[in-house]
C-alpha cells in the first residue's frame, strides 16, 4: 500500500447512546483494520453478556466504560480506505466530558454528527453541533443512525433531516450531506445498502473519501512559537514547532513581542542540520545575533507579522463547576505564550445545550455556558483567527493550576 497517502483527522460527535462507538467499531471491522484475535475477544465478551457482537466494545476497552456504557476519554483510532488513511478522534458524548470533547474536536479537519433517527435531535446533539460551529469546523457530515429501528423509513429520515437542518442552519453549519445508516447492521457504511433503496446518495465511507484535507499551512507567513531553549556547548537552541510557513537558514526574522530582528544561523533537526523546515515540523533554531529568546516568544517574517495585541474578542466555554466572575484575574495560555488576563466584557451568556441567550452584558459565566467575550491581557500576545492558524487562534484559561475554560479567537 502506498504510504504517501493523505491522512484525514475527523471527530465523531453526538448525543450519548446515539451509536458513536458502534459506528467506529463497524468502520474498523468493515475496513479490515482489526487484528483477528481482537474480533474473537469481542465476540466472546459480547456472548458472555448475552448480546450480539457489540462493536462498541472495540472502543470502550476501559473496564469502567464497559460497565457504565459511556465513553469517557478522547481516544484516537486508525483505519484506511483505498483512497487514504483516517484518524478518528473519538470524543465523549456524556455531558460531564465536554472538556475532553473540545480537546478532541479542535484537532479535527472534519466532523461527523451522529443522530439516532428514532430519537431525533437531542440536547447533546445541539451542544456538540454548537461546539463544532464555535471551532469553525466547516466540513460536517450528518449520519442518521439506527434506521433499522424505524424499518428504514424514508419518511422518518426526511422528518429528522428537516429538523436537523433548521437547527444547524441557525448556527451556520451547512452539512455536506445527510446519510441514513444502521451501524449495528452495517447498512450503508462500507457499501450502499439494499435495504435503503430510496436513498441514492453515497455510502458513509464513500462520503468520507470526498472530504478535503486542510490546506497545509506551509503557504502562510512563518509562525514559530518558541517552546523551550536548550544550551548545548556554546549554542543557545530555541526549540518548537513551525505552526505556519517555512523557516530557512539565512532568512531574516523578527522575534515577537520584542520586535528584535535577526537572521537564522542554523536549523537543527536531530540528528541532522537542515536548510529549511516546514509547517508541522518540530525543530531547533540558532540565530546570528545573541538574542535572549525565551519560551512564549514567536518568530515571524518581517512585514508579515501576526497581530500583537492585549485585547481581542473570543468565544469561550466555561468548564469549571465554580462560576467565573468578571472581576477575577486568570492565566491565559495561547500556543506557548502565557500571561494573566481579565475578561473585560461578557457580551452574551449562552446556554450551551439550548443555545438560548441567558443574558447580555453579563457579570458571570457558569459551568458549560458559552460566553461571547472581550479579553484584555497583561502583556501583549501574538494571535491569529482560529481559522487561519489554529495554534494561535485557540487558548485556555487557567485558574489555580486547572484549565477552567477553552476559547477560540474570533
Amino acid at each position: 500500500m502506498n504510504d504517501k497517502m493523505d491522512t484525514l483527522k475527523f471527530v465523531i460527535v453526538g448525543h450519548v447512546d446515539h451509536g458513536k462507538s458502534t459506528l467506529i467499531g463497524r468502520l474498523l471491522y468493515d475496513t479490515d483494520s482489526l487484528p483477528p484475535d481482537k474480533i474473537e475477544e469481542i465476540k466472546k465478551s459480547s456472548k458472555e453478556l448475552g448480546k450480539e457482537t457489540e462493536f462498541a466494545y472495540l472502543l470502550d476497552h476501559l473496564e469502567e466504560e464497559r460497565q457504565q456504557g459511556i465513553t469517557i476519554d478522547t481516544t484516537q483510532v486508525f483505519f484506511k480506505t483505498p483512497k487514504r488513511h483516517y484518524v478518528i478522534i473519538d470524543a465523549p458524548g456524556h455531558i460531564e466530558f465536554v472538556k475532553n470533547m473540545i480537546t478532541g474536536a479542535s484537532q479535527a479537519e472534519a466532523a461527523v454528527l451522529i443522530i439516532d433517527v428514532n430519537e431525533g435531535v437531542r440536547e447533546q446533539t445541539k451542544r456538540h453541533a454548537y461546539i463544532l460551529s464555535l471551532l469553525g469546523l466547516d466540513q460536517v457530515i450528518v449520519v442518521l443512525n439506527k434506521m433499522d429501528l424505524v424499518d428504514y423509513s424514508q419518511e422518518r429520515f426526511n422528518q429528522v433531516v428537516a429538523d436537523t437542518e433548521s437547527f444547524l442552519d441557525s448556527i451556520n453549519i451547512r452539512p455536506i450531506c445527510y446519510i441514513p445508516i444502521s451501524a449495528i447492521q452495517g447498512e450503508n457504511i462500507a457499501r450502499r445498502s439494499e435495504k435503503i433503496k430510496w436513498y441514492d446518495g453515497l455510502s458513509f465511507l464513500e462520503s468520507m473519501d470526498t472530504l478535503k484535507n486542510k490546506q497545509p499551512p506551509e503557504d502562510k507567513p512563518l509562525i514559530f512559537p518558541c517552546q523551550d531553549v536548550y544550551k548545548i556547548n556554546d549554542k543557545r537552541i530555541a526549540v518548537g514547532r513551525v505552526e505556519a510557513g517555512v523557516i530557512k537558514k539565512s532568512q531574516e526574522v523578527v522575534v515577537l513581542p520584542g520586535h528584535q530582528r535577526t537572521v537564522i544561523k542554523s536549523i537543527e533537526k536531530y540528528p541532522a542540520q537542515v536548510d529549511e523546515a516546514r509547517a508541522g515540523e518540530s525543530i531547533g533554531i540558532t540565530t546570528r545575533d545573541a538574542l535572549f529568546i525565551t519560551r512564549g516568544d514567536v518568530v515571524v517574517e518581517p512585514g508579515k507579522e501576526p497581530l500583537l495585541t492585549d485585547e481581542f474578542q473570543a468565544n469561550l466555554i466555561w468548564l469549571s463547576k465554580k462560576e467565573f466572575d468578571k472581576s477575577e484575574r486568570v492565566m491565559i495560555r495561547c500556543a506557548t505564550q502565557e500571561t494573566t488576563c481579565r475578561v473585560v466584557a461578557i457580551k452574551k451568556r449562552i446556554d450551551s445545550s439550548s443555545l438560548g441567550i441567558i443574558e447580555e452584558d453579563a457579570q458571570v459565566l457558569k459551568n458549560l455556558e458559552v460566553g461571547v467575550v472581550t479579553i484584555k491581557t497583561k502583556h501583549p500576545i501574538v494571535i491569529k483567527s482560529f481559522n487561519d492558524v489554529q495554534e494561535l487562534g485557540r487558548f485556555v484559561l487557567v485558574r489555580d493550576e486547572n484549565i477552567c475554560a477553552g476559547g477560540i479567537i474570533t
